[in-house]
């Protein structure tokens, strides 16, 4: 007997894959939504039911709870995964599932409430109206400058103080707990790596963090979570300065972006112990029995120009293989033929490496990022290769302030010296002839190969 019978996932891309993957392994079935755009998404194909909810636009569809309602009564879900993002943190929604019988998998409406109100800027966000005051004499301009922007910005001039941390790491604390009150902390993810308070390159564990200091960060964590009666998956986010002393940041209440890490170093399937929460089964492990194992390394896949400060690339992808190998994982949402739209997050995919240590990892998944064949779209795939490379990363000396102290103008492709240049220029006029051989119905192994090429331009070895 499944958990459950059949789960809606209301959400979409690679995390909509993600969770029907975990459910298709429970032998529960699936009901994927999907816009206008999504037609023809992954999710959509994976999925045993795929049903419309509305026009392209998030509101319009993946936000239509009322839409939602009605699929969920009309192919008879149980249950609910929203994934993260869109409904995930809408205590709103989780309220009206339960009205209907259906059971939301995640957090109690009462914890996603009490935690939905971010610790951030009176108003708004995006680091507008954030001055740094180093000296006492700085105070009253930098409060007068943060009031102005704030008031242009978000018509509210009110503006608080905070400790402002030099070279700050942000590390995140993934909590699990059951309906019966058990609550443990998988370890922790190190997301210090940025851009514009978004995250690139999360790993787990945190080169950074002694043992003691793991447990201490750990055990905040699940009184914090038990502090507000909380369940499923969760996880508490700390800034932490150079000797280690960490700040509470703010606690996401569903599924993180980043949760392959964790699944990886701890061999649990954080979406299945979501579903078996939710079906109201415990906890099948104490803390004690938790363990860290190996490394693993996450980058975030996105469809963006790096080269022209991180435009949005949208289109068709004419070609997609995704890199495989030992240690190599990819959660992604799309195929060879799939379209990245204008309309949402412009994420291809998150490839994952894990080894026996962070440098065996580290090297997985630069060459997995090399392996990774992706045409149609411009992608940040050489700017990923270029983290990863840099011997900063490798040493672990990070912060959030990583990328803006070592791109300051963004990132600019390495110089290619003129055999580079030659090579590249060769196979580039081999490709064009293999074109011209299937355009003319010749058999593209008769045009001439790169290195006849170079050898007629007495180049060749």
């Amino acid at each position: 007997m499944p958990l459950f019978n059949k789960i809606l996932i209301a959400n979409r891309g690679e995390i909509a894959c993600r969770v029907i993957r975990s459910c298709k392994r429970l032998g529960i079935a699936t009901v994927a939504i999907y816009s206008e755009a999504d037609r023809n998404a992954l999710h959509v194909r994976m999925a045993d039911e795929a049903w419309p909810v509305g026009p392209a636009p998030s509101a319009q569809s993946y936000l239509n709870v009322d839409r939602i309602l009605e699929v969920i009564a009309t192919t008879g879900a149980e249950a609910v995964h929203p994934g993260y993002g869109f409904l995930s943190e809408n205590a709103e929604f989780a309220r009206r599932l339960e009205e209907a019988g259906v059971v939301f998998i995640g957090p109690p409406q009462g914890a996603v409430r009490a935690m939905g109100d971010k610790i951030k800027a009176t108003a708004g966000g995006g680091g507008k109206g954030m001055r740094v005051v180093n000296r006492r004499e700085e105070m009253a301009e930098g409060f007068r400058a943060a009031a102005s922007e704030a008031r242009s910005s978000f018509g509210d001039d009110r503006v608080f103080i905070e400790k402002y941390i030099v070279k700050p790491r942000h590390i995140e604390i993934q909590v699990l707990g059951d309906r019966q009150g058990n609550i443990v902390y998988l370890g922790e993810r190190e997301c210090s790596i940025q851009r514009r308070h978004q995250k690139v390159i999360e790993e787990a564990p945190s080169l950074f963090l002694t043992p003691e200091v793991r447990r201490a960060m750990g055990e905040q964590a699940v009184a914090l979570a038990r502090a507000v009666g909380y369940f499923s998956a969760g996880t508490v986010e700390f800034i932490v300065d150079q000797q280690r002393n960490f700040y509470f940041l703010e606690m996401n209440t569903r599924l993180q972006v980043e949760h392959p890490v964790t699944e990886l170093v701890t061999g649990i399937d954080l979406v299945e112990q979501m579903i078996r929460v939710a079906a109201g089964e415990p906890l099948a492990l104490r803390q004690d029995e938790v363990t860290l194992t190996g490394w693993a390394i996450e980058a975030r896949v996105y469809a963006e120009d790096a080269r022209r400060g991180f435009l949005p690339s949208i289109g068709r992808l004419t070609d997609y293989q995704e890199p495989a190998g030992a240690g190599i994982r990819v959660d992604s949402g799309t195929y060879e033929g799939g379209e990245i739209s204008m309309y949402y997050d412009p994420m291809i995919a998150k490839l994952i490496a894990y080894g026996d240590d962070r440098a065996e990892a580290t090297a997985r998944l630069i060459e997995a990022l090399d392996g990774y064949d992706i045409r149609g779209v411009t992608t940040n795939l050489d700017f990923l290769g270029s983290l990863l490379s840099h011997p900063r990363f490798a040493s672990g000396d990070i912060s959030t302030n990583f990328i803006a102290e070592e791109y300051p103008d963004g990132y600019v492709e390495p110089p290619v010296d003129a055999r580079e240049r030659e090579l590249f220029a060769v196979i580039a006029a081999y490709a064009r002839a293999q074109q011209e051989a299937r355009a003319r119905h010749v058999h593209a192994g008769d045009a001439d190969s790169p290195w006849k090429l170079l050898k007629r331009a007495g180049r060749g070895g």
